[in-house]
């Protein structure tokens, strides 16, 4: 009876032990970036153009009556969270952006690559000091817009240290819609997703994935399996979700009825 009880606690501690390394595989796995992911020649990267640094200043408190004053004033109320499982976070700090610097940079890009790009963020004491309190890449993770004039109104960001993998949601851009053979029948193309989520190292988030339409005929798909991305981004959807389609028209339908 001992004998069986010992090896049944041996063999429950090995199932235990094993779960424990398996577990810290995985999380290092993610956890762990390899310093020589860059770029691959081919992807886009981002344009050095909107290599912007935002800068911000602490804000003490929260809530619905601070938050219309800093808008007042021209600051955007937001926060940073510490980067966790690529979405969410502790380490939370309460800050303050610019207004005009968040919406010429969301006018310039537009609200889904501003969701998908890299920023360096720089806390200051006040605005125009000189005292630094924190200096930090991060990923604008959400941003609230208002729904009749598009004035920013809140912004979250996470933390994005070469060592994180992100969720992040890529815009796509179509190509060869001017030679697709589908489109040149007069066939529409229905464009069912507008951006695709992946899992990315920090270094390497593609500002955008290119979809080519230069060989895509009538009733044919291209899948989120068939985009071209740098094969150390983890797909998030299946691979057989549709991303666009071109779907026959109702006059080359009339036609085949004939």
């Amino acid at each position: 009876m001992l004998i069986r009880r010992a090896a049944a606690l041996t063999t429950a501690n090995l199932h235990h032990h094993f779960r424990r390394y398996a577990t810290a595989a995985l999380l290092q796995e993610l956890d762990t970036v390899p310093p020589q992911l860059t770029y691959l020649e081919g992807f886009p990267r981002p344009d050095p153009k909107y290599a912007e640094t935002i800068h911000a200043i602490p804000r003490a408190t929260s809530g619905k009556n601070i938050a219309a004053k800093e808008r007042k004033a021209g600051r955007v109320p937001s926060i940073v969270f510490e980067q966790e499982d690529g979405q969410h976070g502790g380490n939370k700090r309460l800050i303050s952006v610019q207004s005009n610097q968040i919406k010429k940079l969301v006018n310039h890009l537009g609200r889904s690559f501003f969701l998908s790009r890299i920023f360096d963020l720089e806390v200051v004491s006040e605005f125009g000091s000189d005292e630094i309190v924190e200096k930090v890449r991060v990923l604008p993770r959400n941003l609230h817009l208002h729904p009749a004039t598009d004035a920013v109104l809140n912004v979250t960001f996470i933390r994005a240290p070469s060592s994180a993998w992100l969720k992040v949601n890529i815009p796509i851009v179509l190509r060869g819609d001017d030679v697709s053979p589908g489109l040149k029948k007069g066939s529409p193309l229905n464009l069912i997703k507008r951006t695709v989520e992946y899992l990315c190292p920090a270094d390497i988030i593609p500002p955008y994935i290119d979809v080519d339409l230069s060989e895509l005929d009538v009733g044919q798909k291209i899948v989120a399996g068939d985009l071209k991305v740098h094969p150390a981004l983890k797909l998030l959807r299946s691979k057989d979700e549709a991303v666009c389609k071109i779907t026959p028209s109702r006059v080359s339908d009339q036609k085949k009825s004939k």
